[in-house]
């Protein structure tokens, strides 16, 4: 054991005990919106060797945090100042919440001693956004930091990850600590228990009689490390597997078992077995319900949370427990008596498949969403990591990429936030870097594709890109406006109100923070633009104008939808909608 790794009996800063912690657990990137609030433990973080990457916005530290653990599988660290910061932080800490990302949000409080009945700080520090969070405390003497850094780390990780919320008194990262105190990591995610052998041995059954059985595979399987299992299973038994969030390119997507959730949905409602693991049945998979399933289908539900099992309808066999010792069971219980290979998947996605292929084909004119999308599949590494975000040029990219390697998408999902999606890239590449060295391996390409609208948001991040030696690259889908409202009211009401943003010259924000950027309008232009986008030394904007009158297709025809709201059981038209096409 290492020195650090040793329970102390020396002198310490608060901040010098944070520091050596976070290095036994691996962690050597923090995300920090700069300021005096956490100047001492960022002294300490820049002794021992930890990097940390400044934000512009709290929200873009937390998001940041959130592309780290997603990308590392490690807990993400942001640190803000608590009063003025957190009401900024709410939309990243909701995010990563929602998505069951590992973040640690440490703030920092004034002193308890300071605050007066009359002030505008609660005497709590954390009321805001304990509803939110997954664990929140406030460490209430600087000689348990130890004990609460400890704690933070084990409940954002352990079970369903999620948020942990740690409030430091602002003093107690200067105070200097003494006596026995242990810095050593501990384990963050105990071994998970195993589901009932009589709930694997009915579940093996339903899949063994099934004619067109399914699964799909969530954010939990990721999380789980289920992805050889989920190939093993698939292979031996010829099951299609369907890739949502994180869960996606744990079967490589190729088109014969591995697809991704979102271009693959239609087909679900042709199984008859359906196998979620680590999958929530929220909006995205249709609460599980018809239209998108089969009224009569029968759900195999794994999940380590078991507040999830019959949500939205009932689970015919519930499997409590790690979903990698799981599905490693059923591949056990099942053996390798192979079915004929998936056609049906295919022949269910045939219409959708073939008006996609229609799309985006012409060689002049506006630059559809689709050619774009094609071309950047051309030329980017089949194991980069690709970050989505927007509403239109979002559900377009869902319809032509496709992911061949874990823990390498990202997006928005569950909450949806516009604009997110520039920290996860943040995050996710400073991961990869960080990875990469550890393993000595090359860089994977982190690319982040978002709307004009989802740009605006959090466009200063670039700023902590550059500053961090951060290389990205950024592709604009351009439509001059706020797509999915603009077509929704075109659609509904054949005129459009406040959607308009006009086709700004968003490439040159990028200048001004120091990244690469170009502007691109023709159709030949795009794919040599994405791969000088690819190529460069540093982060680069691509600023593409797209068609603004796609999007208005996309809303009538239910084939181009990739995400779709249109059948929501909380709708009052939910049983009565059109069948997806």
């Amino acid at each position: 054991m290492s020195r650090s790794q040793l329970p102390a009996s020396n002198t310490l800063t608060g901040g010098q005990v944070m520091s050596r912690i976070l290095q036994n657990y691996s962690i050597r990137t923090v995300f920090c919106l700069a300021g005096a609030a956490h100047a001492h433990a960022l002294y300490a973080f820049a002794d021992d060797g930890i990097s940390v990457i400044s934000g512009r916005h709290e929200t873009g530290s937390v998001g940041a945090a959130d592309g780290y653990a997603r990308i590392t599988g490690r807990p993400g660290i942001a640190m803000i100042a608590g009063f003025q910061g957190l009401p900024n932080a709410m939309g990243g800490v909701r995010t990563a919440q929602l998505a069951c990302s590992p973040v640690v949000l440490i703030l920092s409080l004034h002193a308890a001693n300071t605050r007066e009945s009359a002030g505008e700080e609660t005497n709590d520090g954390l009321d805001m956004v304990k509803p939110f969070a997954k664990w929140a405390k406030v460490v209430p003497d600087a000689a348990r930091l130890p004990e609460f850094i400890h704690a933070a780390l084990f409940h954002a990780m352990s079970g369903r990850p999620g948020v942990a919320v740690l409030g430091i008194p602002q003093s107690f990262e200067s105070t200097i600590i003494e006596g026995m105190f242990d810095l050593a990591a501990r384990q963050l995610r105990p071994a998970g228990s195993e589901p009932s052998h009589a709930g694997i041995a009915q579940a093996a059954m339903l899949l063994q009689n099934a004619k067109r059985p399914l699964i799909i595979a969530g954010s939990g399987a990721a999380w789980s490390d289920a992805g050889e299992p989920l190939r093993q299973l698939a292979s031996a038994q010829n099951i299609p597997v369907f890739g949502h969030a994180l869960g996606r390119g744990l079967v490589p997507e190729d088109m014969d078992l591995g697809f991704s959730w979102s271009l693959a949905q239609v087909a679900a409602k042709k199984a008859d077995v359906v196998l979620a693991v680590g999958a929530r049945l929220t909006q995205r998979l249709g609460y599980g319900l018809a239209p998108r399933f089969k009224v009569n289908a029968k759900i195999i539900q794994i999940d380590i949370a078991a507040e999830e099992f019959a949500r939205n309808r009932p689970v015919d066999v519930a499997l409590h427990g790690d979903a990698k010792l799981a599905v490693m069971k059923l591949f056990t219980a099942l053996g390798d008596s192979k079915r004929a290979k998936p056609l049906w998947v295919m022949e269910a996605m045939a219409e959708r498949l073939s008006r996609i292929d229609s799309l985006g084909r012409q060689s002049s004119g506006p630059i559809h969403p689709y050619r774009l999308g094609r071309d950047l599949m051309d030329v980017m590494p089949e194991d980069a990591i690709f970050i989505g975000d927007g509403a239109d040029i979002l559900n377009w990219m869902l319809g032509v990429t496709k992911v061949k390697t874990p823990r390498s998408y990202l997006d928005h999902y569950p909450l949806g936030s516009m604009g997110i999606g520039t920290p996860l890239a943040l995050g996710a590449a400073a991961g990869e870097r960080e990875l990469a060295a550890e393993a000595g391996r090359p860089t994977r390409r982190v690319v982040l594709v978002t709307g004009d609208g989802a740009f605006g948001f959090y466009s200063s991040e670039l700023n902590a890109m550059t500053l961090a030696g951060l290389n990205i690259a950024i592709i604009i889908g351009n439509d001059g406006g706020w797509g999915t409202e603009r077509n929704g009211q075109l659609h509904s009401s054949g005129r459009n109100i406040n959607c308009d943003l006009g086709f700004c010259d968003y490439h040159l924000i990028g200048h001004a923070y120091g990244c690469a950027g170009e502007r691109v309008e023709k159709i030949d232009d795009v794919k040599p633009a994405l791969q000088r986008a690819l190529s460069a030394d540093r982060t680069t904007v691509l600023n593409v104008i797209t068609d603004p009158k796609a999007g208005l297709m996309r809303k009538q025809d239910p084939r181009l939808q990739m995400i779709t709201f249109e059948d929501l059981p909380a709708s009052h038209k939910a049983h009565a909608s059109p069948d997806l096409a």
